[in-house]
């Protein structure tokens, strides 16, 4: 016969699991994924506009002083950054490897970028996380602008729409 402590640590055991599978994901750490800092340099105030004969213009301008770093991320096989956003734009290029981004808002509608492919992260809260689902090492150089002290990478709970 199965004593009364037995009966209270099994149902106590029981509780603890249901309660565990309802709460919400926190954060999602990165797995597989290195960063190195290549470069980082302190900018004015930017007030740049570029015209190319009507057929390409760029225009960048910000209030205050501004950090721009360069960065190297390799993702091993399987690997991925985990939630996260930045307080500024990404331009990411892929260097080695296939990455393939899963986007937080929407329908979180994953999209693969291979070598000499470029990718842009708003930032500003956009959500994302960035996986290899390949069988090499990926690698990607990322320039990263942000106001001048600020953190580059913000990590984030995993969005309800995404199941990755």
């Amino acid at each position: 016969m199965v004593s009364y402590m037995t009966l209270v640590r099994g149902l106590a055991s029981g509780v603890m699991l249901f309660t565990c599978t309802l709460t919400p994901a926190l954060a999602t750490p990165s797995s597989g994924f290195s960063s190195e800092q290549i470069a980082k340099g302190l900018y004015d105030p930017m007030h740049l506009t570029a015209d190319k004969e009507g057929k390409w213009d760029l225009t960048l301008r910000t209030k205050d002083d501004s950090d721009v770093y360069v960065v190297r991320n390799t993702i091993t096989p399987g690997g991925y950054s985990g939630w996260h956003t930045h307080p500024g734009p990404s331009l990411i290029t892929v260097t080695a490897g296939t990455i393939t981004i899963y986007e937080g808002d929407g329908l979180c509608q994953p999209r693969t970028y291979s070598v000499g492919d470029g990718a842009i992260d708003l930032g500003s809260g956009h959500l994302h996380n960035i996986k290899n689902e390949g069988a090499s090492n990926a690698v990607t150089v990322v320039v990263q602008i942000v106001a001048a002290g600020a953190t580059r990478r913000v990590d984030a709970d995993q969005p309800n729409n995404c199941s990755f």
